[in-house]
Parts: structure tokens; sequence; C-alpha cells
């Protein structure tokens, strides 16, 4: 009966310690009963079988841990419940490319900082240089820095 409570508060703290590793974030309850129930049974082996029983228990802890843990990256289980999507979507084009300093535009929204535009057939997203514009306002394009529009009204003074 002492042999089978060693054994199975060994196979208690190994799988408390492999949900720990693979399915628990940080040091949580799975770490701690893990390691109770190995220290645990290792401790029982020693007090209560003997000093023989003791050290094979702690060997054969080690084995058996190092076993389940190969065991367990050898089942692809870890690939099974993973997200392996693929991204095929791509980043759009730099504004700098299609959009240079001194176009003009017209303004789709109110820019109250940030809003749309249509300089040409495309909208842009663009920022205003300074205040509010109001929709429908004729706006020139002052600054396409770090792939951003900035643009004033085309009635203001520079």
């Amino acid at each position: 009966m002492d042999i089978v409570i060693v054994i199975v508060f060994l196979i208690l703290g190994i799988a408390f310690l492999l949900l720990e590793i693979f399915f628990l974030p940080g040091l949580s309850f799975g770490a701690i009963f893990g390691i109770g129930f190995i220290v645990a049974s290792v401790w029982y082996a020693f007090g209560v079988i003997g000093t023989t029983a003791g050290w094979i228990t702690l060997l054969g802890g080690i084995v058996a841990f190092t076993i389940a843990l190969w065991g367990f990256l050898k089942s692809r289980t870890l690939e099974k419940i993973s997200l392996n999507t693929e991204i095929e979507g791509k980043a759009s084009e730099s504004v700098t490319d299609s959009v240079k300093v001194g176009d003009r535009g017209i303004t789709l929204s109110r820019l109250a900082p940030i809003g749309k535009i249509r300089i040409g057939n495309k909208t842009h997203e663009a920022k205003s240089f300074e205040g509010l514009i109001d929709p429908e306002c004729q706006v020139i394009v002052v600054s396409t820095a770090n792939n951003s529009i900035q643009v004033r009204p085309l009635n203001e003074e520079v």
C-alpha cells in the first residue's frame, strides 16, 4: 500500500508540472501542487518505506518526468492545439508613393483633427495641420512624413 501512495503522488506531481509548463501561464497552483506532490512522494518513501526506496523514488521521479516531458513533446499535442493561421495580406502602399507635398484635394469629412480627404480619385486619411477643417473644404498637402498626410485649408496663408 505504501508503494501505491508513493506512485500516485509521483504521478500527480508530474501531471501537475506538465500542466503548469504547457497550459497554465506563470507560476500557479499547477507548479505548487506538482512540486508538493513530488516532495510528498519522496518524503513518504524516505520516511515510511526506507532510504533505498527514497533514492529509488527520487531517481525514478526524475526519469519519469523526463520521459513524460519527452513523450508530451513527441505527441504533437501542442501542434494540434496551437494556432497555425497564415496571414496572406499585405501592408498598404506608402502614402508618400501616391501623395506629394503641394497636392490639392477636398475634405470628405470634418478633420478634427483626423478625417477623410480625396486627392484625385483616391480617398486618404489625413490630419489637419492646425485646427479643425470642415467637410467639402479645399485643402493642400503640407507634409507626408511618417506615412501620414497633413493638410491645411487652401485659402490659408502659409
